[in-house]
């Protein structure tokens, strides 16, 4: 009887955590190194690159540290470039958490398809990413001719876009 109880205690606790989805965290030696949340799918970065069905995901660059999560450890942003396989390159900006264990990735966040990134600076807390773009209704072919500055922030561990 002890044993029936103790399988039923067990296949209900996997049972909620399943139900629960995994909430355990991932920690990667560096930031080119773990997994990011892009367009919903997760992106797992293997020494600054992926390759899933036929999507090329790897580390642009523009690298900036500091304390983004406000946990007094370091963070990194960068972008990343993505290539679903048609004539686009679509750029993201992620943030690396930093841990104890290493580093956490985060959700990314479009900047746009085929951009030319300029910097990214921090400024009070926050993630300045700078790059041009093209002028409305230019087509995709157009050189990228436009300044655009964006800011982000990291709130309750997910990165979010501020709008003025």
């Amino acid at each position: 009887m002890r044993y029936i109880i103790l399988l039923i205690v067990v296949l209900g606790g996997g049972w909620l955590l399943w139900q629960k989805g995994d909430t355990t965290l991932e920690y990667a030696s560096d930031y080119g190194n773990a997994a990011y949340t892009i367009e919903g799918k997760r992106v797992q970065l293997v020494e600054g690159a992926a390759e899933a069905e036929g999507v090329i995901t790897q580390e642009f660059g523009n690298e900036v540290m500091g304390d983004f999560s406000g946990d007094g450890i370091a963070d990194v942003a960068f972008i990343l470039a993505q290539q679903p396989g048609g004539t686009g390159t679509f750029y993201y900006i992620a943030v690396a958490r930093g841990a104890e264990g290493g580093y956490v990735g985060t959700n990314a966040l479009l900047l746009g398809d085929r951009i030319a990134p300029q910097t990214t600076e921090i400024r009070d807390g926050a993630i300045i990413v700078n790059y041009a773009d093209r002028k409305p209704g230019e087509p995709m072919t157009a050189d990228p001719s436009v300044g655009v500055s964006r800011t982000f922030r990291m709130e309750s561990g997910i990165l979010k876009e501020i709008t003025q």
